[in-house]
């Protein structure tokens, strides 16, 4: 028997099943859904979900007001819809649960090339490509930590030796011995708990990194540090993370039995994806652009609202369970 519709008044104030993230930095909105239908009306854009429980729920999309949108599992879209959203410039990213792989994405004609332009010109001069590595070095291990007159490829073995060092002290802290960096897809099925988690992990961090890189409308392909391949810029943006997020969780797994999902997990669970994503566009565009001043994220402050049927908006970021 299929539920009876909701009232219209409940409809234009029903929850929707999306986690919006707030506004920063250069003003990027973005909008992560999962497990509902995006189609036009009308009216315009909006997400669909139902349920046996609830009936049939609607929230229009502010169409206007997004720069990217993250299309996450168990959502469908129509093609109506698609061109309602590139025609407000609205970048759309295929992407895995929690927004932490990034599959597919469009990107409108629309979309500014400021920032794409910025890391061009930083990309062909090569003091300024060297400007910019150092500073992402420094941003990783403190500023004034690399020498002036510090080459590219001294840069890299830097990189490594610290690296490696905090490789040694996470082994020493979980007790499994020496450990050893190894990337290797034709034997991955041999590989330690560690190996196998930090790829996975890595692997989701890519995926975030990759939909703010195309939100932003800078390409993926023209790395700093890396080269020679389509996903340079995204890794070299990634590395300043791993020591953070990635490399701790998978030491933190070596006894494992399912490194890899675990890992997925973890990450996914534990990360705050609206923290994330701004962190990653304030620092891509101090980066690109060093001499503007702009404001470092604040965590609690983009913590979203939470939705309640009787008293409406209520604050996030809040134990709303009581005294046990």
């Amino acid at each position: 028997m299929t539920a009876p519709s909701a009232p219209a008044g409940r409809r234009r104030l029903a929850a929707p099943t999306v986690a919006m993230l707030p506004r920063f930095a250069d003003s990027l909105s973005f909008l992560y859904l999962d497990v509902v239908r995006v189609l036009q009306d009308d009216t315009g854009v909006l997400a669909e979900v139902s349920s046996d429980r609830r009936g049939r729920q609607t929230v229009y999309l502010p169409t206007a007001a997004l720069s990217c949108v993250l299309l996450g599992p168990g959502t469908s879209i129509t093609a109506r819809a698609m061109a309602t959203l590139a025609r407000h410039g609205t970048t759309v990213v295929v992407t895995g649960s929690g927004g932490v792989r990034c599959y597919a994405a469009t990107q409108p004609d629309s979309l500014t090339t400021v920032w794409l332009e910025r890391q061009t010109r930083s990309w062909a001069d090569d003091n300024r490509r060297l400007t910019v590595a150092t500073a992402m070095y420094e941003r990783r291990f403190g500023t004034g930590s690399v020498p002036p007159g510090t080459s590219l490829a001294q840069l890299r073995g830097m990189e490594g030796q610290r690296v490696k060092a905090q490789y040694r002290l996470l082994a020493q802290q979980y007790k499994i011995g020496r450990f050893r960096r190894s990337y290797d897809p034709a034997q991955w099925d041999t590989q330690d708990p560690v190996n196998l988690a930090l790829s996975s992990a890595n692997t989701c961090l890519y995926g975030i990194v990759h939909a703010a890189v195309l939100a932003l409308g800078c390409s993926p392909a023209l790395g700093f540090v890396h080269s020679g391949n389509q996903q340079a810029f995204v890794y070299d943006v990634a590395d300043l993370y791993k020591a953070e997020l990635t490399i701790p969780l998978a030491f933190s797994l070596n006894a494992s039995t399912n490194p890899e999902a675990e890992a997925r997990r973890s990450f996914r669970n534990g990360l705050r994806l609206f923290r994330l994503l701004p962190r990653i566009v304030h620092d891509i565009q101090s980066l690109l652009d060093p001499d503007s001043d702009r404001e470092e994220p604040d965590p609690g402050e983009e913590l979203v609202d939470l939705w309640d049927p009787v008293v409406g908006t209520i604050p996030g970021g809040t134990n709303h369970g009581g005294a046990s």
